[in-house]
């Protein structure tokens, strides 16, 4: 009968963590986990405790810093997989999974699963030719080389292309490989595992080539499979069933969505919202079941594109993705800082991630060229961003995988802040009250377009009263609107005085509180 050894790789919530490690384990399987080395190293002290006594569980013997994008996802795997070998050597199949699955079978209706079919599950297809990739760069993901990350170092990232264009740096692919691309959660026999394995160690140039690809987890075990198994054992498809929106964003299921995975012809199911505590409730207590029948209908996909296709087309059965979860989540909480002044807002916020570590974006609805990932295509402009803001804001939190994010809102964009305020989820402001001399002002009322470079001074002693009113009044009317949660950070306070503010607006220590209230040069 089938034994699996589930390669988990994570880097976060080390109580899921055990959770899925025992649950996975219960009835038999074996579990090779992965903790991020990045990660923090009172988490991963508790996972190992807390599995300590648990002989179906091992870990990497070798921890590696991850990136997304980045061979380092590979590496791990490979740690894993070498400990899973190891200490398993009764398990038949190896099933990579993450810390965001969940199984949508029981163990008995996976093993029989795989019992009945000697085949490796694997999505393969054709780089060149299959259009899989929907966004972004294509074959520079293989005849570049990358050694900076693109949501890290994306000037970094993008000039080292463009350098390497201009000196026709373009590198070979190793002529024996057929290089092919797919999802990343496999699930492959033992002994496909072990030809790889022995592959690898032959192969150094191989290895060289691919440590250097872009997003490698998407292209190497798929190409190595191709290559080292018959295709008459290859099943081109994952186990683990995921779908994505028009913006190449994974689409994230919620309590309601139970009996819609239980459907579909797949043992796991990814990604499940942090929040849906009833469906991961439910699903944490399937996989040990037994005698459970599963009428497979295999219609998520259908239905999903039925859905999105009818708000094409302008018949709507039903809303558009981005608007099925219209909430940014009640679990997650939007800081927002509202200032005039656009440099000392971005003085504030850089200092907010360098202190506290929170992710941080800037003027997004404001300056075109804010510094935004790869969304699909949603943030491409602003009028895209400001239409599908609570879309855009749900996709910047899965990024950064964080349940707290800080922007930067221009006084004016009352109509943005009512309804960020007006969401399920937390929104925290904290205007930041500067004071304007007249140059400012007058500055102010060039780039608005009230005067021009050319106008005269007796002009511009007739605006001045007019646009400092202006500035006021935008003031006023945040105040008056009785936002909750509502802080003021002012040039005129004193230290203590905006040290409080920054500390209930952050919830962080007094003293990291001071240190952001004493950032130099804040209010220059």
């Amino acid at each position: 009968m089938a034994l699996i050894a589930y390669i988990l790789l994570c880097h976060k919530d080390p109580d899921a963590v055990v959770e899925q490690a025992k649950r996975l384990t219960a009835v038999g399987d074996a579990v090779a986990i992965h903790f991020d080395k990045s990660a923090a190293a009172e988490d991963y002290a508790r996972i190992r405790t807390a599995l300590a006594d648990n002989a179906r569980v091992t870990f990497a013997r070798r921890r590696v810093r991850c990136g997304w994008g980045e061979w380092s996802l590979v590496d791990a795997t490979i740690q894993a997989v070498k400990a899973a070998l190891e200490d398993f050597p009764r398990a038949t199949h190896l099933y990579m999974v993450s810390g965001d699955c969940m199984p949508i079978k029981t163990a008995e209706y996976a093993h029989d699963f795989l019992d009945r079919r000697d085949v490796d599950f694997v999505e393969s297809f054709d780089f060149f030719d299959s259009n899989w990739i929907k966004t972004g760069i294509q074959e520079e993901r293989l005849i570049y080389r990358h050694y900076f990350n693109e949501r890290k170092q994306k000037w970094l990232f993008y000039e080292s292309i463009e350098w390497q264009r201009r000196l026709r740096l373009e590198r070979r692919i190793p002529e024996d490989l057929q290089i092919q691309i797919g999802s990343q959660w496999w699930c492959l026999r033992r002994a496909t595992v072990e030809a790889i394995m022995d592959f690898i160690a032959r192969r150094r140039d191989v290895m060289r080539f691919f440590r250097t690809t872009w997003i490698p987890d998407e292209t190497f075990f798929q190409t190595l499979v191709r290559h080292l198994v018959p295709a008459n054992e290859i099943v081109s498809r994952s186990l683990t069933f995921l779908m994505f929106t028009d913006y190449g964003m994974p689409v994230t299921f919620y309590n309601d969505h139970y009996e819609m995975l239980l459907g579909q012809d797949f043992l796991f199911a990814r990604k499940i919202s942090p929040g849906a505590t009833e469906l991961k409730a439910r699903l944490g207590k399937l996989y040990s079941e037994q005698n459970m029948d599963f009428h497979i209908t295999n219609e998520g996909r259908s239905l999903f594109n039925f859905i999105t296709g009818r708000g094409r087309i302008g018949r709507r059965f039903a809303p558009r993705f981005w608007e099925n979860e219209s909430s940014l989540g009640r679990e997650r909480e939007l800081l927002i800082v509202i200032c005039k002044k656009w440099h000392v807002a971005k003085r504030l916020v850089q200092a907010i991630h360098e202190k506290v570590g929170l992710p941080v974006t800037e003027y997004l609805f404001h300056e075109e060229e804010c510094d935004l990932p790869d969304l699909g295509g949603i943030q491409s402009s602003l009028s895209k961003r400001t239409r599908h803001r609570r879309s855009l804001m749900r996709m910047l939190f899965d990024f950064h995988e964080t349940s707290r994010m800080v922007i930067c809102l221009d006084p004016g964009s009352l109509d943005l802040l009512s309804d960020f305020c007006s969401d399920r989820s937390v929104t925290t402001l904290l205007e930041i009250d500067c004071e304007f001399d007249d140059d400012y002002v007058l500055g102010h009322a060039r780039r608005i377009g009230l005067a021009g470079s050319q106008s005269g001074s007796e002009i511009m002693r007739q605006i001045l009263p007019s646009v400092r009113d202006a500035i006021a009044s935008e003031s006023d009317a945040l105040r008056d609107a009785g936002f909750d949660n509502f802080y003021r950070l002012r040039q005129g306070g004193t230290v203590e005085q905006n040290a409080q503010a920054l500390m209930r607006f952050l919830a962080v220590p007094e003293d990291v509180a001071h240190e952001l209230a004493q950032t130099p040069f804040l209010f220059d």
